[in-house]
């Protein structure tokens, strides 16, 4: 792949984000100031850091495209713009020292919170555009082409789950508070957490599936490079066929992964504490998962082996 073939906008944004991922951390080490349970430089670097494996991974997908390729380049030069506005703004709120997120607290918090809100549906819809060329560009192999449109399809569901943290909980309603919208589902915002990260450990919090869900473009490609990979020392996965309907499982697996996990966040519980109900429909996804798998394996061990060569590696 000629780098000079790259989406350039995408590139610029990586390497911008590449820079402020080191600066934020080196803003966690000398200000002690913490907001949201977390020190105020940890948004910073874990957005940046998303938004850098974002505009890498679409840089290098955009540069496979064959048709729709101008299409494509418009609406990723959008979802860079967009996603540099989100950035700017998280940066702005740290340096003040405020929340960026589901802060109306003053005219300009709001101002600033819709701006980043508006910015993020735009990148949404831009994504989408982008995804949609995928679909007009199969390539060869089966088993990358699942994995790359099942990863950009579970990508977007994952970032519509950002909807549902945006509406205000039923206290800040009776309250009229200025803050509406929370990622913690049955406990503040800011309380026990994982470290950095800040993911709740006392309640349900939705922005895990909203992150697993939007890494699955990432994720699912990973998992088929995996199997040809594997295909160097267990034959069966040899098969382009058997690679593919993997790739489908998993794929499956995923979104009723994140269907488990969203369920779970919004009962109020923390995906550190899972209740028996939630382990019983963690096992049954696992189970189904399983079983599939065990099932399409061996019926490939079961047909006349047949030399099929494994997909060159990009």
């Amino acid at each position: 792949m000629n780098v000079l073939r790259l989406h350039r906008p995408l590139m610029l944004l990586a390497a911008v984000m590449a820079v402020l991922v080191v600066f934020a951390l080196g803003g966690i080490l000398v200000d002690d100031r913490i907001l949201t349970g977390i020190p105020v430089w940890a948004k910073v670097a874990k957005f940046a850091l998303s938004v850098l494996i974002y505009a890498l991974t679409w840089a290098w997908l955009i540069g496979q495209l064959t048709r729709w390729r101008r299409t494509a380049w418009r609406a990723a030069t959008v979802a860079a713009a967009g996603l540099g506005i989100e950035l700017i703004v998280i940066v702005i709120q740290v340096v003040r020292g405020t929340t960026s997120h589901f802060n109306f607290t003053t005219p300009l918090n709001s101002a600033l919170w819709e701006l980043m809100g508006a910015s993020i549906i735009v990148v949404w819809i831009a994504t989408l555009v982008v995804s949609l060329t995928l679909f007009r560009n199969p390539i060869p192999d089966s088993a990358r082409n699942a994995a790359i449109r099942y990863g950009a399809m579970i990508s977007l569901l994952g970032a519509a789950l950002g909807l549902l943290m945006v509406a205000p909980t039923q206290d800040q309603r009776d309250t009229r508070s200025s803050i509406r919208g929370a990622h913690t589902v049955g406990a503040a915002d800011g309380g026990p957490g994982v470290p950095l990260l800040g993911w709740s450990t006392a309640g349900g919090d939705l922005r895990i599936p909203h992150f697993l869900g939007m890494h699955a473009i990432q994720l699912l490609p990973f998992a088929v490079l995996a199997l040809e990979y594997g295909a160097r020392r267990f034959a069966a996965l040899n098969s382009e066929t058997l690679r593919a309907g993997l790739i489908r499982i998993g794929a499956a697996t995923y979104i009723a992964g994140l269907a488990v996990l969203t369920w779970q966040a919004l009962r109020g519980q923390s995906v550190f504490r899972p209740d028996p109900v939630t382990l019983a429909a963690a096992g049954f996804v696992l189970i189904c998962a399983a079983s599939a798998s065990v099932s399409i394996i061996r019926r490939r061990l079961a047909e006349p082996r047949q030399p099929i060569s494994v997909g060159a590696t990009p």
